[in-house]
């Protein structure tokens, strides 16, 4: 039998290892693409003192998207089947539902022609599911339903359908002095109650769409009531302007993805900054692994073209999408 001492000897030397391999590769789930390359190459110029890009911690900011930049948006965007969910739980207090159009359709299963009103429809769904109750009472709501739902597809949690290559990003940069912050379209009350927990993005750095609350005393305390009214949207050009009302410093880093053409504005906002930056555009192409997509008109992609930012092809440059893929 070999002394104790020398098969703990011999633990410490695989465990110094292991580290050293990982302080080495920050992005494991990263090929050794371009994109990763230019990613640890910018966070090195903008971080090393006495660098002419060097930019100090407070202005290192770093925007991302959501919705298909952070995780998984089909078969259709998860704050989606929330609401769906709502609608069949509030369906009895709403006999009107079953003749009225979107919510007709989605209680009999077809979210195609409920969703066919566009913009409009969807606006509807969220004001009749989203509103009359306060804010503690929604966060409650959306905390108990993430806890449990799962992905059609996957079978896997809603908190486990998170891009493993965007996590370690994320971390990369906060190890680096970078405050980390999403700026969404999706509601910003959806996304607060799990955000820190699944990204370590706590809820006073997410910036969403949202709606009207109102101040009331209830039982002798104060809260908010959340109103069927618009407050803010949080897509396309509104992403700068949120980016400045809850932010008020540029991004040097924004990630976005090749898709509806939301993010194209916060991008070119970020690039806008005088200092060093980078701007990172997710394309959705595993169809195996995820979901092939991509805007009909490409605008995206054609945005990124024009101005040189960085495309990154799920199918070549990351190495494992989801955390529970087979390695």
């Amino acid at each position: 039998m070999k002394p104790i001492h020398n098969t703990l000897g011999l633990i410490a030397i695989v465990l110094a290892s292991l580290t050293t391999t990982y302080a080495q590769d920050p992005l494991p789930s990263w090929n050794d693409t371009a994109p990763k390359k230019a990613i640890v190459a910018f966070v090195e110029k903008v971080t090393k003192e006495g660098s002419p890009d060097f930019i100090q911690p407070n202005e290192r900011i770093a925007t991302f998207d959501n919705d298909g930049t952070l995780w998984c948006e089909k078969p259709m965007p998860i704050q989606l089947f929330f609401a769906l969910d709502r609608v069949k739980e509030l369906a009895p207090q709403h006999p009107e539902w079953k003749d009225k159009e979107p919510f007709a359709s989605l209680l009999k299963g077809d979210v195609k022609a409920a969703m066919a009103g566009g913009e409009h429809a969807l606006l509807e769904i969220v004001m009749a599911t989203h509103t009359g109750m306060t804010t503690g009472e929604f966060e409650k709501m959306v905390k108990d339903w993430i806890a449990t739902a799962k992905h059609p597809t996957t079978k896997q949690p809603f908190t486990k359908m998170v891009y493993q290559p965007m996590i370690e990003l994320l971390a990369y940069l906060r190890a680096n002095g970078f405050k980390t912050f999403i700026v969404s379209g999706g509601g910003i009350e959806f996304m607060r109650p799990w955000t820190e927990g699944v990204y370590g993005i706590p809820p006073e750095q997410v910036v969403g769409s949202s709606g009207k609350t109102k101040y009331e005393i209830r039982d002798g305390q104060p809260v908010l009531v959340k109103l069927a009214e618009i407050n803010f949207i949080d897509d396309k050009e509104g992403k700068p302007v949120g980016i400045n009302q809850h932010i008020g410093r540029k991004p040097i880093l924004s990630a976005g993805n090749v898709f509806s053409g939301g993010d194209i504005a916060m991008l070119r906002y970020c690039q806008s900054h005088p200092g060093a930056t980078l701007q990172l555009m997710v394309n959705h192409d595993d169809a195996v692994r995820e979901f092939a997509y991509a805007e009909p008109d490409g605008a995206s992609l054609k945005a990124a073209a024009a101005n040189g930012w960085m495309v990154v092809n799920m199918k070549n440059d990351w190495k494992n999408i989801f955390a529970f893929e087979d390695k």
